[in-house]
C-alpha cells in the first residue's frame, strides 16, 4: 500500500515518535511512502501477535523445555529473566548473584519461586540444567563461560562479548573445543526489523555501501551509568571479594559496584556499551563478519567527569573490507541511534524498530555548474549534443519504503528463542563466538586508540592490537 506521511501517523504498528525518527526526509515532506507492517515469525509471532504457529524459533519441534539458569540478576540479568518468560520452550531453574537484593529481583523477574546463591558454580554442578545465561560484568564474562563451558553447558553471554582480545580468544577456544552452542547477547541481531534490512542490502538494491554510520547518544545521568546506590549496599550484602575476582584488589566501593562500565578494570564503556550494538547490527546487516582493518577514535570526558575512566563522548572511524563506518557516542545530547548504509542507489536508515529506504536519483542529467565558464555558443553546443545522446526523459526515483515491527515487539525474546531453539537443534546461530568476537575486538579498538592517541591496527597474525 502507498501511504502519506498523515496515514503512517496513524498507523498503529508505528507510534508518533517512531515517526519522528524515521529519518528519511521525504517523509517529513509528504512524500509519498510504502508503509509494511513486518510479521514476527518467532516468539513473539507465538506469544504476542499471531496466536502461534508451527516451527517457530519460539517453539519446540520435540516438546523440549531448555532449562536454563541466570548467571547474574541484575538489570540486564533481570530483563532478560522478563524476556525469557515469552519464549515457551525455556524454563528457569536458578539464578545466581553477588547481591542480595539483586537475588530476589531476579525472583520477581521470573515470577516464581526458584532457587538462588551468591557461587554460581553449584548451578553449573547441577546435571539438569542444559544452558546457561552469563549477564554479569563484562571482565567477568571470560571466567563464567569457561567455567559453564567446562560444565557442558551451552552459553547465552551478554554483550560486549569480552573485556579484553586474550578473553574473546579464550572464550572462542573453548567453545569451539567444547563444541557448545554459544551466542552473544546483542538482541538487535534476531530483530525482524535487522533481517529485513539485511535482506535489502543483500539483494544489491542500495548499489555499491562504501559508507555506513551510527550512532547512539544518551543524555540523563541514568544514559551515562550515573545509577542510584541503593540503601541497604554494604560488604554484608554484597559478595565484594567475589566481585573482585579477576580485577584489581581494593576497598569495598558501591559506586564501583553498581556503574562497573564507568572503569577499565571492570567494563569498557561507552565502546563496550554502545558501539557493540551498531557493530552487531552492521556485522547483521552487512554480512561483514570480520576484525576492522584499523580504527582511529577520538573524543573526551567532560560533562560527566565524575572520576570513571571512559570518555562520555567517542568517535571513531573504522576501516573494514570495502566500507568505512563511522561511529559515535555522545552522553551529552539525545540525538537518538540510527545507523545509516549510504548506497549509490539508495539511502537505508535503521532507527529502533523502524526501517526507510530512500532511493536515490540516479538519472542522467546533463552538466550544469561548470558551464558557467563557456561561452553561449559552446554551452548551446553541448547541450544539443548531450540530449541528442539521451533521448529518453528521465527516470523518477522509486517511492520511499518503509518497514516497522508491530508495537509491543521484543528482539530480546527472539534473540533467546532463537538461542534456545540451537540448543535444542544443535543448529548455528548468526551471533555465535566469532560473530561476537569480532564486535568485541572492535569495541577493544576503538578504546586502544582513544586511550593510546593512535591508529588501533589489527594484526590478524597475533590476534593482537597493535598502535
Amino acid at each position: 500500500m502507498t501511504l502519506h506521511a498523515e496515514d503512517l501517523m496513524n498507523m498503529h504498528s508505528i507510534t508518533r515518535r517512531d515517526f519522528v525518527r524515521l529519518g528519511a526526509g521525504a517523509v517529513a515532506a509528504g512524500a509519498a511512502v510504502k508503509a509494511t507492517l513486518l510479521e514476527p515469525s518467532t516468539a513473539m509471532a507465538a506469544q504476542t501477535v499471531t496466536g502461534g504457529g508451527a516451527g517457530g524459533a519460539g517453539e519446540s519441534t520435540t516438546g523440549r523445555k531448555i532449562r536454563f539458569v541466570s548467571i547474574g540478576t541484575g538489570i540486564r540479568g533481570c530483563d532478560l529473566l522478563r524476556a525469557a518468560r515469552q519464549v515457551p520452550t525455556g524454563v528457569c531453574v536458578g539464578t545466581a548473584d553477588l547481591y542480595e537484593m539483586h537475588r530476589r529481583a531476579g525472583k520477581e523477574a521470573w515470577g516464581v519461586e526458584i532457587p538462588t546463591t551468591r557461587d554460581y558454580r553449584t548451578l553449573l554442578d547441577r546435571k539438569d540444567v542444559d544452558a546457561v545465561i552469563v549477564a554479569v560484568a563484562d571482565f567477568q564474562h571470560r571466567r563464567v563461560v569457561l567455567d559453564a563451558v567446562a560444565a557442558g553447558k551451552d552459553v547465552y553471554c551478554e554483550k560486549p562479548m569480552s573485556h579484553s582480545v586474550a578473553d574473546g580468544q579464550a572464550m572462542v577456544e573453548a567453545v569451539r573445543a567444547g563444541k557448545r552452542i554459544f551466542q552473544a547477547g546483542s538482541q538487535r541481531v534476531s530483530n525482524i526489523v535487522y533481517k529485513k534490512a539485511a535482506e535489502i542490502y543483500a539483494s544489491g538494491r542500495l548499489g555499491e555501501v562504501h559508507l555506513i554510520e551510527g550512532h547512539s547518544d544518551r543524555n540523563t545521568p541514568s544514559g551515562a551509568w550515573v545509577y542510584p546506590i541503593p540503601p541497604d549496599a554494604s560488604p554484608e550484602t554484597i559478595d565484594w571479594e567475589g566481585f573482585l575476582r579477576d580485577a584489581p584488589s581494593r576497598p569495598f566501593d558501591a559506586a564501583r559496584f553498581f556503574r562497573w562500565r564507568c572503569f577499565a578494570d571492570y567494563g569498557e564503556g561507552v565502546a563496550g556499551d554502545l558501539f557493540v550494538h551498531l557493530l552487531s547490527g552492521i556485522q547483521c546487516i552487512s554480512g561483514i563478519n570480520a576484525v576492522p582493518s584499523r580504527a582511529y577514535s577520538t573524543g573526551s570526558l567532560t560533562h560527566f567527569n565524575d572520576g570513571r575512566d571512559f570518555p562520555d563522548l567517542l568517535a571513531t572511524l573504522y576501516d573494514y573490507p570495502g566500507v568505512t563506518v563511522n561511529l559515535h557516542c555522545n552522553q551529552n545530547n539525545a540525538a537518538g541511534e540510527p545507523i545509516i548504509f549510504y548506497g549509490s542507489e539508495a539511502t537505508m536508515v535503521i532507527n529502533g524498530n523502524t526501517l526507510t529506504v530512500t532511493p536515490q536519483d540516479t538519472s542522467p542529467q546533463p552538466e550544469g555548474y561548470s558551464l558557467n565558464g563557456w561561452t553561449a555558443a559552446a554551452k548551446q553546443q553541448y547541450l544539443d549534443e548531450w540530449h541528442a545522446a539521451h533521448p529518453a526523459p528521465p527516470t523518477t526515483p522509486g517511492e520511499v519504503e518503509s518497514y516497522a515491527a508491530p508495537q509491543g515487539y521484543n528482539d530480546t525474546a527472539d534473540h533467546i528463542a532463537n538461542f534456545f531453539r540451537a540448543v535444542e537443534t544443535r543448529e548455528h546461530v548468526v551471533e555465535d563466538e566469532v560473530f561476537g568476537n569480532n564486535a568485541a575486538i572492535a569495541c577493544h579498538q576503538a578504546n586502544y586508540s582513544y586511550f593510546h592517541r593512535t591508529v588501533a591496527t589489527w594484526d590478524a597474525a597475533t590476534k593482537t592490537i597493535k598502535g
